[in-house]
């Protein structure tokens, strides 16, 4: 029998792109995921997941799909169908807690039966979110089905009128009771929560905040009191095992400081986190010291069809 050296690398499908607003995020996602399971010693071929990716997965034939894609199609469990229906094992959360996780009102649902804290949220019509304040001010307006802070509107006590929201954003938003203070991230890796991010920013921490060149500063440890990271990490792991969550996830949280721990709500989970080296996740792995190939080869070996 060949020893374990004589064997090929695994093949691996980095999926990336997609369609959804978080496009150029994926991109940039797959292309460092991809690097780095070279690196790892895996033959890796990079697919920009489009209508055809059923035939580019029959072509590429790979053993396992790496999901670096974000936001709609690529996170909310319609990519996860369809390597399910492929029988191909592929990183991440499966169907059901990647679509969980995407609908902000369900998993609210989910946070609160598992006991976590959520602020009051209501789901309404866009045009009406346009002309009345569904909730008083302060309050914050987000889609109920995107990630990485797209379409997020402040609405600040004492404001003269209602948001004022663009074109794009779908015909129902989710409309949330802001809380003032800090921005907080917390990551699971499987059965365990890595640690406690500060994201310091000069405003809300919104698309360009997260992702142009300047726009925040990642503080880990973050500079908090014990209780509050104690929090973060039982919160985050108990919102990643109440969704059904698998492999990697990051669960975001605000802190008004000055309430202490009462002040602590967690907002929501990403199943897919941004996965370049600065990502938030990744920077939590590597204060651990698990550098970036091998959280992307922790991820690989962890792939599963999970339904």
């Amino acid at each position: 029998m060949a020893g374990e050296s004589s064997r090929a690398a695994p093949k691996v499908a980095v999926l990336k792109g997609g369609p959804s607003a978080e496009r150029e995020v994926s991109l940039s996602s797959g292309a460092e995921c991809a690097k780095a399971l070279r690196q790892a010693g895996y033959e890796v071929t990079e697919i920009d997941a489009g209508a055809d990716l059923p035939a580019r997965l029959a072509e590429a034939a790979p053993d396992v799909v790496f999901n670096a894609l974000h936001g709609r199609w690529g996170e909310d469990g319609c990519v996860q169908g369809i390597l399910e229906w492929l029988r191909i094992p592929y990183t991440h959360s499966g169907v059901l807690a990647s679509a969980l996780a995407m609908d902000k009102t369900r998993s609210k649902q989910v946070y609160r039966d598992a006991g976590l804290p959520v602020v009051e949220s209501i789901i309404v019509p866009t045009e009406i979110a346009r002309k009345t304040h569904p909730l008083p001010p302060p309050y914050v307006v987000k889609p109920n089905a995107e990630g990485s802070s797209v379409g997020i509107y402040i609405v600040q006590d004492g404001a003269n009128g209602p948001a004022q929201i663009g074109e794009q954003m779908p015909e129902m938003v989710m409309v949330e009771t802001y809380v003032p203070g800090r921005e907080l991230t917390t990551a699971v890796l499987g059965d365990r929560a890595l640690g406690v991010t500060d994201i310091v920013t000069e405003g809300w921490y919104d698309y360009d905040a997260k992702y142009k060149t300047g726009g925040s500063r990642h503080v880990i440890p973050a500079d908090i009191p014990a209780d509050i990271t104690a929090a973060c990490l039982d919160y985050a792991l108990r919102a990643h095992r109440a969704l059904g969550c698998a492999g990697l996830s990051r669960t975001d949280f605000r802190w008004d400081e000055a309430r202490g721990l009462d002040g602590l709500y967690l907002l929501e989970t990403n199943t897919q986190p941004g996965m370049t080296p600065t990502s938030l996740a990744p920077e939590q792995a590597a204060a651990v010291g698990m550098d970036f190939p091998a959280l992307c080869k922790w991820l690989v070996e962890d792939a599963l069809c999970r339904a």
